[in-house]
């Protein structure tokens, strides 16, 4: 390739260095369009964080479905222009299916996730629930996929993080000296197998329509979560001074996801699987230093390895 070649060497053949400009054009071409996939990839880790560390806050004193439901309506403000624009409605519909199962497994998933942070200790829930990109590494075993030893060995390091950061939690719940106990983890490793289903099925319904599978996940997530809240006949505690978190929350998931679609297509694939998945990264110092979160050293030994295997897993893939 000619980003590779030695600059001061690559000349026209009538010696008017029209090449070496060329080089040097289409370098700056290659470093232009890596800093811009670098910052959207960041931008939507950052995104995801902070919409987790915000929605599992509001948790703490609302109905964690009540929180999903209303902040998957604000993500749609966002979605359905986009799908204007693009054009996607005339996409196949074989996307539905996908679509919907999505929303619905991500709804009971994303409320447990948000129940988790509110009543465990997020700086262990949070990198718990990102291995839920084991998921479907094993789905892809099941129909014949290899997995690269990189995915391999970030399975067993991110399984062995999980171990030692909530090893203190579960002990702990024994005693009452640890927030959440053994109930968070419980809620925290059954988001991450569901946020890995939601990954493979939005994988699968994106052959189809990338615009309108996000679109029916959404639909399907707000009017779950609205059903239940109709059927229990309360509205989750939520009162008007919530909307604006709510929003930040669901604009911010809706962004990310956007962001990352973008950076996808700059052909990068392996950098931003890495860059998007470190996400619970800010999550948990989000929970450190705003809400003083502390843990044991062996607790931030297992939340490193659970992050680091997330990004080899993340990597391997690509």
């Amino acid at each position: 390739m000619l980003i590779w070649a030695e600059y001061g060497r690559a000349r026209h053949p009538d010696g008017s260095g029209v090449g070496a400009r060329r080089v040097r054009v289409r370098r700056d071409g290659y470093y232009a369009r890596t800093a811009m996939t670098v910052f959207l990839a960041l931008a939507s880790s950052f995104l995801w964080g902070g919409a987790d560390f915000l929605g599992g806050t509001l948790s703490k004193r609302r109905a964690a479905f009540a929180v999903v439901g209303a902040s998957q309506a604000f993500a749609l403000l966002l979605i359905v222009p986009l799908v204007l624009v693009l054009g996607s409605a005339g996409d196949p519909r074989g996307y539905l299916p996908w679509g919907i199962g999505a929303g619905l497994v991500g709804t009971v998933s994303l409320a447990a996730f948000y129940e988790a942070l509110a009543s465990g200790t997020m700086g262990v829930v949070a990198p718990i629930a990102a291995t839920g990109v084991v998921v479907p590494v094993v789905i892809g075993l099941g129909t014949g996929d290899r997995p690269t030893w990189v995915q391999l060995v970030g399975v067993l390091l991110a399984v062995a993080g999980v171990v030692l950061a909530s090893g203190p939690e579960v002990r702990g719940a024994a005693d009452g000296s640890s927030r959440g106990g053994a109930r968070s983890l419980v809620l925290a490793a059954g988001a991450a197998v569901g946020f890995g289903l939601v990954l493979w099925m939005i994988a699968r319904g994106a052959h189809y329509s990338v615009a309108m599978t996000l679109l029916s996940q959404r639909s399907a997530s707000a009017a779950a979560a609205v059903g239940v809240l109709l059927v229990v006949r309360r509205s989750g505690g939520l009162v008007l001074q919530d909307v604006p978190q709510l929003a930040v929350v669901g604009f911010g998931d809706a962004a990310a996801n956007g962001m990352f679609a973008l950076a996808s297509r700059t052909g990068l694939v392996s950098l931003v699987a890495v860059l998007g998945s470190l996400y619970p990264v800010l999550t948990v110092l989000l929970a450190r230093f705003v809400h003083g979160e502390r843990m044991r050293r062996i607790q931030n030994v297992g939340v490193v390895a659970a992050l680091g295997g997330v990004v080899m897993i993340a990597a391997g893939g690509a």
